[in-house]
């Protein structure tokens, strides 16, 4: 067993297969010695706001009335916990550009330099705080991914960077950590090896002539199977269905483009696809602690993407609907696009609610997921009271199913420094105005 390792490396075949975890590859010393589960962080970003009358529970405690737009999330109340009076207020921007200053202090609580130039300045995001504190323990630090592309030059956002309204990732004040966009890149980089720099042409020449990652490596996997316990043979088999599974998905779209610019996406590539896949690619790198870190963009900020895919109706941009001008109609159409977008996020809750882990837990309870957007009501691009929903138990020192009301003009810092303790990193202080760690329990 000391031959073997966390992932089978294939020269010949160019194919790098990462396993999940099995107890049977540790020296004996090692298994007796197991740890707990490892503990993950997960930030998912929505553009434009939420409708705040339909999101705020009217009351507080594990007894509240579940709001309209929260709706879609019953089954999984249990394992959410609704935060009100948080504010970013480092969010506020230099006269017009609220998109960009709120999307920019996002995750880094930090006010950000209005500027189109390469003069851009922010902070170190808390994704990269955590991702740094836990590097080497897996083979990717964090991930950061989305649905919209795009460069981060340019202005997009009355004299603001697009680097703050296209990144919620920050390694330092200058270096927005840009996200992945496409799920066969993502796909390649966690299963394939690949690099993905490659050219689109090489990528559409790979996924006709390929074989599937595991055909390559089904001798190795079958020498493995001998070699291992019950248990672990039952893994590696759900395991390596799953890969495949996704790996039929990926091929059977197509190679899609990357979307270049804020808005709708490209009317070839379905974006309900497109958010099943990233989801299964997420929950997929979760399960084999690939990394322990991710960062999600819905859409970039100010998307003015259109939902007639989810009801014909549902006409106008997000973007334009968001300024409501308090139109009961457009209240109604925000609606809709807000249920839509929690639903997603409770995807990736459900499934990791059914990955059982090493000590009988599940993947949910030993995760922390965040769920919020750059203002609260998109028509006064408000920076208080923000919308925030966590799910998951953060390796027990979450307390869910519940309506959590924070003291009045919290800052979001606050709960950030709670959600680093969620996976072992102390901190004191984080941002502009934290001012304590905001408990959870």
């Amino acid at each position: 067993m000391k031959h073997l390792s966390r992932r089978l490396f294939l020269g010949g075949a160019g194919v790098t297969l990462a396993l999940p975890f099995l107890e049977s590859i540790l020296p004996r010393r090692a298994r007796a010695d197991l740890g707990t589960p490892p503990k993950r962080l997960l930030f998912f970003y929505v553009p434009n706001g939420i409708h705040m009358p339909s999101w705020i529970p009217t009351s507080t405690g594990p007894d509240y009335q579940t709001p309209y737009i929260l709706e879609p999330l019953s089954d999984i109340r249990q394992h959410l916990t609704v935060i009100s009076n948080l504010d970013n207020l480092p969010g506020r921007p230099d006269g017009p550009g609220d998109h960009a200053g709120g999307t920019g202090a996002f995750l880094t609580c930090k006010h950000v330099r209005k500027t189109e130039g390469d003069d851009i300045e922010n902070d170190i995001s808390i994704d990269q705080v955590a991702a740094t504190a836990l590097a080497g323990q897996t083979s990717f630090s964090s991930l950061e991914l989305g649905i919209d592309g795009g460069h981060s030059v340019g202005g997009c956002d009355s004299g603001y960077s697009c680097a703050y309204t296209r990144n919620i990732s920050w390694a330092g004040p200058q270096t927005p950590r840009p996200k992945i966009v496409n799920p066969h890149v993502v796909f390649d980089r966690l299963f394939g090896g690949s690099d993905p720099t490659q050219t689109a042409a090489y990528r559409e020449r790979r996924l006709r002539e390929r074989l599937s990652v595991l055909d390559f490596v089904r001798g190795e996997s079958q020498a493995l199977q001998r070699r291992i316990s019950r248990d672990d043979k039952l893994k590696l088999d759900e395991y390596e269905t799953s890969v495949r599974d996704l790996e039929t998905r990926l091929n059977s779209t197509g190679t899609g483009p990357v979307c270049e610019a804020p808005g709708e996406p490209p009317a070839q590539f379905d974006v309900t696809t497109h958010f099943e896949l990233m989801t299964e690619l997420m929950v997929t790198a979760f399960r084999c602690d690939l990394t322990r870190v991710i960062t999600f963009m819905a859409a970039n900020a100010g998307s003015g993407r259109s939902y007639t895919f989810l009801n014909p109706t549902l006409t106008g941009g997000h973007h334009d609907l968001s300024h409501h001008q308090n139109l009961p109609e457009n209240h109604r159409k925000l609606e809709q696009i807000n249920r839509w977008e929690v639903n997603r996020f409770g995807d990736i809750v459900r499934r990791l609610a059914t990955i059982t882990e090493s000590d009988g837990s599940s993947a949910l309870d030993n995760t922390t997921l965040y769920f919020s957007s750059e203002i609260a009501d998109g028509n006064s691009h408000s920076h208080s009271n923000l919308p925030v929903l966590l799910a998951g138990g953060g390796g027990g020192l979450v307390r869910p199913g519940r309506h959590l009301a924070a003291p009045a003009k919290t800052s979001m810092a606050n709960l950030f420094l709670g959600m680093l303790k969620t996976v072992g990193v102390e901190a004191d202080t984080f941002g502009q105005d934290s001012t304590g760690v905001l408990d959870l329990s």
